[in-house]
Formats: C-alpha cells, sequence, structure tokens
C-alpha cells in the first residue's frame, strides 16, 4: 500500500529501578538500539514520550536533550504529552510524519526515570495527570480513581472480591518469560487474595509498579529499507487517538471508557480488519479495573463480563484473545509516558516470531493500546505481520 508505515527497528531497557542511569543514558539505550536493529536508518524526526520528566527529573526539552546526547543533534525533535498515553501518543506522532511523506524515517522514543524522585512528590506527580482543579485539589491520586470505579464495578455487577484477580494472574504468569520485566515470576490466587489493600479495594496486585524503563521505535517506508533488511515485515495499520473528558465527576458513565471505543473503532476501521482478527491485545492495565473496562468497551465481551475473560482464561497466552503477552504493566513494569512505546516493541516481537517462550502462534495483527489516566485519553494502534 502506499506510504506503509514500517517499523524497521525496535529497542528497549529493561524495566526497574534505574538509580544508577540518567535519563538520557536510560533514552540514549534504547534509542541506539532501535537504530542498530534498523540497520543504521538515521532518523530525521524525533518524537519523545514522557508524561513527568519535568516534575521527577527537572528537566523538560526532552527533544533537543536526547537528539544531541545520541549524536543527532540538528534533526526535527519534540516531546508528546498525554500523561500514561505519552508513548502511544508519540507513536502517533511518528506515524503521522511518515504517512504524510513530509519525514522519511523517523525515531519514537519513550522514557520514564521514576527513580528521580520518592515519597510524597511522585504522588504529587502523578496527581498532575487529572483534573487540578477539582480532582487532585482535593487530595484524589491515580490510584484512589482506579479503586472507586473498581469499588463502582464490583458492586454494579456483582462481581466477587477477588474477580479480578486473573489479570494479575495472566500478567505475571506471562512476565515470568520476559527478561526484561520489573518481576519474573508467576503468583498464584491465594497469594492475590492474600495481598495487602492499598487504597480498597484495590490491593497491590490490582497495581502496576511504577518503574524506570525505556523503548524505542525507528519507522520508515517500506521502500526506504535498507538493502539486506532481514526482519519480518511489521506495518502499523491503524492509528487512532481520542479523548473523554478529563474529570470522572463530568462523565455520563464513569464505567464505560468511551475513548477506548472510539479509538479502536476507528483504528480498526483503519485497517481493514474486524476485531476477530485480532491475535494478541496489549492492554493498559495499570489497573486490574482498567483491563477489564477496555476489554468491554472495545466490544470484546459486554458490560460487566470483562473480569470473566481473565478468570476464564480467555486472555492467557493460549486463550482465544492472548493479551499482555510479556507481561503488561503489570508484571513488565510501568515506565509512565513510555508503555505505549514497550507495547509497540512487544507487539512487534510478538509479529516478529521473536517472543520466545511467550510466542503467539500465527499472529497476524496486535491491537494495542495506551491510556492517560481512567481513559481521559485513549490511543490505539494495530499492527501487521505483512506478507
Amino acid at each position: 500500500m502506499k506510504n506503509d508505515v514500517i517499523i524497521a527497528g525496535i529497542g528497549q531497557t529493561t524495566v526497574g529501578e534505574h538509580w544508577e542511569t540518567s535519563l538520557r543514558e536510560l533514552a540514549h539505550f534504547a534509542m541506539q538500539a532501535a537504530m542498530l536493529d534498523a540497520g543504521g536508518l538515521r532518523p530525521q524526526a524525533l518524537f519523545v514520550g514522557n508524561m513527568l520528566a519535568p516534575n521527577l527529573s527537572r528537566q523538560a526539552h526532552l527533544g533537543a536533550l536526547l537528539a544531541d546526547f545520541s549524536g543527532l543533534a540538528g534533526i526535527d525533535a519534540a516531546t508528546i504529552e498525554a500523561a500514561g498515553a505519552s508513548g502511544g501518543a508519540a507513536l502517533r506522532q511518528g506515524y503521522l510524519a511518515i504517512k504524510s511523506g513530509m519525514v522519511d524515517v523517523a525515531l519514537v522514543i519513550g522514557v520514564e526515570k521514576f527513580t528521580d524522585a520518592i515519597g510524597s512528590s511522585v504522588e504529587a506527580a502523578l496527581a498532575t495527570t487529572s483534573d487540578s482543579d477539582f480532582e487532585a485539589v482535593q487530595g484524589m491520586t491515580p490510584t484512589a480513581q482506579a479503586a472507586m470505579l473498581m469499588r463502582r464495578y464490583l458492586h454494579e455487577f456483582n462481581v466477587p472480591a477477588d474477580g479480578l484477580a486473573g489479570f494479575a494472574l495472566t500478567a505475571h504468569a506471562n512476565g515470568a518469560s520476559n527478561k526484561n520485566a520489573m518481576f519474573q515470576k508467576a503468583i498464584k490466587l491465594e497469594t492475590y487474595q492474600k495481598a495487602e489493600m492499598v487504597s480498597e479495594p484495590l490491593n497491590m496486585f490490582d497495581m502496576a509498579p511504577n518503574a524506570d524503563g525505556s523503548a524505542a521505535l525507528v519507522l520508515t517506508r517500506r521502500e526506504l529499507l535498507p538493502t539486506g533488511f532481514s526482519h519480518p515485515l511489521v506495518r502499523i495499520a491503524g492509528s487512532a487517538s481520542a479523548s473523554d473528558r478529563l474529570a470522572l465527576h463530568d462523565r455520563r458513565d464513569p464505567l464505560w471508557f468511551e475513548a477506548v471505543q472510539l479509538s479502536t473503532g476507528k483504528a480498526l476501521k483503519q485497517a481493514g480488519i474486524t476485531l476477530d482478527q485480532i491475535s494478541l491485545f496489549e492492554y493498559h492495565d495499570a489497573y486490574s479495573i482498567y483491563a477489564a473496562l477496555s476489554l468491554e468497551a472495545i466490544g470484546f465481551t459486554r458490560r460487566g463480563q470483562g473480569w470473566k475473560l481473565a478468570q476464564d482464561g480467555v486472555i492467557a497466552l493460549n486463550g482465544k484473545i492472548p493479551c499482555a503477552t510479556l507481561g503488561g504493566l503489570k508484571a513488565r513494569g510501568n515506565p509512565g509516558g513510555a508503555t505505549g512505546v514497550y507495547q509497540a516493541v512487544e507487539a512487534a516481537m510478538q509479529l516478529r516470531g521473536q517472543a520466545g517462550a511467550n510466542q503467539i502462534a500465527g499472529a497476524q495483527f496486535a491491537l494495542i493500546q495506551s491510556l492517560g489516566g481512567p481513559a481521559s485519553t485513549a490511543v490505539s494502534h494495530i499492527l501487521e505481520l505483512m506478507e
């Protein structure tokens, strides 16, 4: 197809606590790995996905900083911020740049460094992603938001207290084989049931750990791939973004992620496929409740039934809709603004056949979706393995 956008290179760092590594160094490692993987293609534009560097790392203007530090000074470079969807939004900007023909090679980097701050300063920074005047000022945190949604969900749909456990169990089972994951150990249901409450009814296994990490992609058009390019071709077949009201109390129905529905529908239409053709889904499981609500809004199941897909093994690696195939945010870790780029790297690995023990046989289409807050922003991409 004309102007097909190809993922030519991928790179990532391990997700965890990188106390000894600076923000710029962390990004540099993934950027260099992606460019090497792309056969040395040199980008003309750099799109940086980041959420909290000005707050946590006291560093804004990441485009210029990372271009300079990585030997790319002089190229077009900018930072894209959309809370937890920042990485997905940066990928979308890279996609649009290539698709338009204005850029031949783009480098997309997602990076976050949570360990540049500790304690209450991290919570204060995270609260800036909500409505400052009407939520954060009252002491509302993202975790408290998710707990409110989970409590309402359990009540409204008569879900047992441990009904969402399947999301954590699936993520940790898949993360056990991911060498870049923060947690590489499966857990049992009893472990979930005994876990400490963080914000009732949400326990420590219902939320992804904030962590440091960076992931990168090199995008180009098919005809511009270097001679001898040997990777299976993965193209971005669909890209869409949608927004909802920022404050939960302004929404008609807090338990319906409208932005998720809209962005997925647009991406599917662009790709020219239906939902049943999706081979795997990398959802944004910053909280278990977000995974359940996303599955419902997309249309994988009816309202109030998303939790059953995890409980019944439908989202397992060998299930009908494999999700969080390399651990998701819960086991791989949640590197804030880098999350959406990690999802793209992991989905590309699946389509290339490079996912090792977690490989989904015959994977053809991957849906990836990153959320800003409780789906105040939803960015969806469909990746396709080309013939």
